[in-house]
């Protein structure tokens, strides 16, 4: 039932981190060509590896599949190029976020990222990039194939009752959540001993100590103030934007900036060296210390949101909208979205342990009590989250899965339409499979009508 949806969509969801994965010992060949573009077998090679470390068992004519869905995403590629489709710097470098942000969730830590991929942050990063960028093109040419396809009740009801009884698969149990994330907020005078603290650094470098030394001792950049402070060569938007334009005014090597605030708090930088549009500095971070009794003040007003929202006197989306401090969710009536699938339905193992463990003692559309908790950005913070749906274990159904068939319902619709496009445009298109591949039957479906 799902094999339409992974041959779409397999390239798109792990090249970008395939490629700056540990490398297999593959010596590089071209495995096809489409138009302008090259597939090379470590691209094979690298999306068939992570498909085993994912947990999957081998399977033979994998590699033929990988090769048939990267050939089309480089027809789609090929095509974005002769139709100048463009992106943007700033949705190649959100794409990126994203998705660091997610496998860092996974593996647990910055620091067990870059030991996976032997790079720092910013080096995957600018690894990632080029890839990204094709990635987002080859997406937009696909939407642009596919837009206007939709599955109506009668489209999704056909298909439900194309299924054999005997294979309807049995669904995970999930759940679907909503938060208010409440930021403990930092007082003028907490930010003023923050800023006296690093104006005393600053003074200490000025007169001749050593900045890495004392990024080491004293920043609070946990990851970079093990490599002294150092972030290694990265592009403006890399940076968030404060920081951005106090880096890139330095103009001489080992020059210092002024103190500069960022989300993350007070910041002193450095520059090592600049070449073009890209920048290597260090810097110190010092964040402001929150005070106890305003952790206390911020617990005891969420307190309060959380008792109008069980009288009823506060929708959950209301206090959302103006209590949360969480942009992705707040205007979204608090409702998260699961970043495997940008769907709002989690299954359990997808979802944050903490997480879980308070939705597990809540009733569908009950509320939790406010628990502190550190954002990604190292700020502390009262969450309430709300638990607005749990399934149990249960074979598929018109009733429990209705979205879920809808969603299937139009992926196979947009296949048709991917592939019928394909075979119009492979046609007016230079295509070469090595010798290797070619006793591949699907790979060979794409000479086999020229």
């Amino acid at each position: 039932m799902l094999k339409s949806k992974l041959y779409i969509f397999i390239f798109l969801f792990t090249a970008a981190f395939a490629s700056a994965q540990p490398s297999a010992n593959v010596i590089d060949q071209v495995a096809a060509v489409v138009g302008g573009k090259i597939v090379l077998k470590s691209e094979i090679e690298q999306q068939y590896q992570q498909y085993l470390q994912q947990g999957n068992y081998s399977d033979p004519n994998l590699k033929c599949k990988i090769l048939d869905q990267l050939m089309l995403t480089k027809l789609l590629l090929n095509q974005a190029i002769l139709d100048s489709v463009e992106v943007t710097d700033e949705q190649v470098n959100q794409k990126i976020e994203q998705n660091l942000a997610h496998y860092i969730s996974q593996i647990g830590s910055v620091e067990r990222l870059e030991e996976y991929y032997g790079k720092s942050v910013p080096e995957i990063k600018e690894e990632f990039r080029p890839v990204m960028k094709d990635q987002l093109l080859s997406q937009q040419m696909q939407s642009t194939v596919t837009k206007g396809i939709t599955a109506s009740p009668l489209d999704v009801r056909r298909y439900f009752e194309s299924i054999s009884r005997d294979s309807l698969p049995l669904i995970s149990a999930e759940v679907e959540y909503a938060q208010i994330v409440r930021n403990v907020p930092v007082t003028d005078e907490r930010k003023r001993e923050a800023k006296t603290q690093l104006e005393d650094i600053r003074k200490r470098i000025t007169s001749g100590e050593d900045f890495g030394t004392l990024a080491f001792l004293y920043s609070q950049d946990k990851e970079s103030a093990k490599q002294n402070g150092e972030l290694g060569f990265v592009n403006r938007n890399d940076l968030v934007p404060e920081f951005s334009a106090a880096a890139f005014r330095l103009k001489n090597s080992n020059e210092v900036s002024e103190i500069v605030e960022s989300k993350f708090g007070f910041h002193i930088i450095q520059l090592i060296e600049r070449r073009g549009e890209k920048i290597n500095v260090r810097h110190i971070l010092i964040k402001p210390v929150v005070k106890p009794d305003d952790v206390v003040a911020t617990q005891l007003l969420m307190d309060s949101v959380v008792r109008e929202i069980r009288a009823g006197n506060m929708k959950f989306s209301e206090a959302a909208e103006r209590y949360s401090n969480d942009t992705d969710t707040k205007m979204n009536a608090g409702i998260v979205a699961n970043p495997n699938t940008g769907a709002v339905r989690f299954q359990t193992n997808e979802v944050e342990p903490a997480v879980l463990f308070q939705l597990d003692k809540l009733e569908v559309g009950e509320i939790s009590n406010p628990s502190l908790i550190t954002t990604m950005e190292g700020v502390q913070a009262y969450r309430v989250l709300k638990l607005a749906v749990r399934t149990s274990p249960h074979q598929l159904n018109m009733t429990d899965d209705y979205q879920r068939l809808q969603e299937i319902t139009l992926n196979n619709k947009q296949v048709k339409a991917l592939n019928d496009w394909k075979n119009k445009k492979k046609v007016l298109t230079y295509i070469s499979i090595a010798d290797d591949y070619k006793k591949c039957d699907i790979v060979n479906s794409w000479t086999s009508a020229k």
